[in-house]
């Protein structure tokens, strides 16, 4: 009976498989037995699909109690010759979430490849967080150094070397390109080398047909198939450039080719409104060269809070970085032949002339487009971005896709989380597993402008449109740094820190929290814990400030200690109540 195979569902010993095979032949299982997968897998949800790489389902097993033993047919009883598969999980793409996800997977025991054409590690740490990051380092010492007189240092005559950064940046970038290919082949995940497309085959099976990165033919004779119990899709995304005229594209770079600039531009435009453009605006300018940014309306970061758009644009001219507003784009690009320099005429007919280098960072796209998505059947949403659910499922069985290529949240930690916890959900053995996935709620997040913007949660007009203008509180500030403390100039003129915090509902939780100005990016991961376990403002209030710092604004909002004494927390910190302790 039911209670019988739940008891003995929880044993998968040799016992438990000669009583299930005995059982096999009653009309109890009659219906489960069938020589067709695929008619199984439309009757048994998903969610109980937890193969493991050896081809029998644990999780079957541990979920006979759960449901319906009508739906449980076991590997070993299905009829015909079992299915041979190259890979448990085959990755499309070795970026940060491909990569985490085939590691974690491998070590569960699965039998994993990762397909890619480029270098290891993908967009960020090839063309983007990484070098990025490096180069905004570069910038934040030539901005100390601008200010070193302010405490007593003498301004000497400092050179800075592009070339020496730029080699010293890819030096160290080679190094994390060894790390990832050290750590795959220890990890005893294969690598794949070449472009990958998806392909049905003759009974209707998705396969990963990998041809040489330099050939698209389909007829290529070195061309290799392989078949997978999962393939994972983390191809990420490349720029965009804009349509219009075909000068556009001929006469400038992308945010991508930003790295491989041999020297520093004397005069550059950089064309976008995203994090991306304010980025290297912020550092070209940090680094000496003149620098214009080219908005369509009338600021950059418009999805961001209005504290945080406001107060960089308004560092942004203070810096020196010409700002052209509501050009509605570029509409075309003038080479000059005689002195290699550009003229760049806008769609509200201004130009800006005498320029070195155009940077189009108007935006990414999804890498999908050599992937035959169509061909398989696999369901994109606007913008070419592949539609998954929270389990990180496509439309097709048993295809997934993480990171950038799906365009929830794309940053590289999520990519790598979600990557992980898909590899959890289809190979772990862990009961705590079977329903793995990530979140897409409260994601902290980083601007590397000048100030860096650290941002988590709702926006003020968020909130007020989700909660309710009347259920919104707002906390704010603005002050300038310690830092500028000692500058002999007038407290106007000092750069401005901005904090906000967005509250809501009657116990006043935290649903926004909203920094700009120097350390920004280092103090929000903290506050990122605190909300994500539900912090109130009496939690922040309750947390006693580290002086001095910027950081302790956040928990010294005005007015201090007079909030609802409501916690978020399983163990109330407020009233002076002891710190929790560990469960035993």
């Amino acid at each position: 009976n039911k209670q019988t195979m739940s008891y003995y569902s929880t044993i998968v010993t040799p016992l438990n498989i000669f009583i299930l095979i005995l059982l096999s032949s009653s009309p109890f299982f009659s219906n489960a037995i069938s020589s067709d997968e695929n008619e199984t897998n439309r009757r048994i949800p998903k969610r109980h699909l937890r193969n493991h790489p050896n081809g029998l389902s644990a999780a079957a097993y541990a979920s006979i109690a759960s449901i319906d033993t009508k739906f449980i047919r076991p590997a070993f009883l299905r009829g015909g010759a079992a299915k041979q598969y190259d890979f448990d999980l085959l990755v499309i793409g070795a970026g940060s979430g491909g990569i985490a996800s085939a590691r974690r997977a491998a070590s569960y025991g699965a039998k994993v490849a990762v397909v890619e054409m480029g270098r290891l590690g993908g967009t960020c740490v090839n063309v983007g967080c990484v070098p990025k990051k490096v180069m905004f380092n570069a910038a934040t010492i030539a901005e100390m150094l601008h200010d070193m007189h302010h405490y007593g240092f003498e301004s000497g005559a400092v050179q800075f070397d592009w070339g020496y950064i730029q080699r010293s940046r890819d030096a160290y970038i080679a190094r994390l390109n060894k790390i990832y290919d050290t750590n795959l082949s220890n990890s005893g995940v294969t690598k794949l080398i070449g472009r990958a497309s998806l392909a049905k085959d003759a009974d209707g099976n998705v396969e990963v047909i990998v041809s040489p990165s330099d050939s698209d033919s389909a007829t290529n004779s070195s061309q290799q198939r392989y078949r997978a119990k999962h393939i994972l899709i983390a191809t990420g995304g490349a720029p965009t450039i804009p349509s219009g005229d075909a000068s556009i594209k001929k006469h400038s770079i992308t945010s991508d080719d930003f790295f491989e600039l041999q020297s520093l531009p004397k005069k550059v435009v950089v064309v976008g409104a995203g994090y991306i453009a304010v980025e290297l605006a912020g550092i070209l300018q940090a680094l000496g060269s003149d620098t214009s940014l080219v908005l369509r309306k009338v600021k950059a970061l418009r999805n961001f809070d209005e504290i945080l758009s406001e107060a960089l644009d308004v560092e942004m001219q203070r810096q020196g970085i010409s700002i052209f507003r509501n050009t509605m784009g570029v509409s075309r690009i003038k080479y000059n032949k005689s002195n290699g320099l550009k003229k760049i005429i806008l769609n509200n007919g201004k130009a800006i002339k005498d320029v070195d280098v155009v940077i189009m960072a108007a935006g990414r796209s999804p890498l999908v487009d050599s992937l035959g998505l169509q061909d398989v059947g696999i369901q994109q949403k606007d913008g070419g971005y592949i539609d998954v659910n929270e389990y990180s499922e496509t439309s097709v069985d048993r295809v997934y896709a993480v990171g950038d290529v799906c365009g929830n949240v794309e940053l590289t930690p999520m990519a790598i989380a979600a990557g992980r916890r898909l590899a959890d959900r289809l190979f772990s053995a862990n009961p705590d597993h079977a329903h793995a996935k990530v979140s897409y709620d409260n994601v902290p997040t980083v601007v590397f402008s000048h100030p860096p913007i650290g941002t988590i949660g709702l926006t003020e007009n968020e909130a007020i449109e989700k909660y309710g203008e009347e259920t919104v509180k707002v906390y704010s500030s603005k002050f300038s740094n310690m830092w500028y403390g000692p500058f002999q100039i007038e407290a106007s003129e000092k750069p401005k820190t901005c904090m906000k915090l967005v509250c809501a509902g009657k116990n006043e939780q935290v649903v926004g929290l909203h920094v700009i100005g120097i350390a920004a990016d280092e103090l929000l991961q903290g506050f990122g814990v605190a909300m994500k376990m539900g912090a109130t403002k009496a939690d922040f209030d309750s947390t006693i400030a580290i002086h001095p710092t910027a950081a302790e604004e956040l928990v010294t909002l005005f007015p201090w200690g007079l909030s609802s004494q409501e916690t978020g927390a399983k163990v109330s910190p407020l009233n002076g109540n002891k710190a929790p302790e560990p469960d035993q």
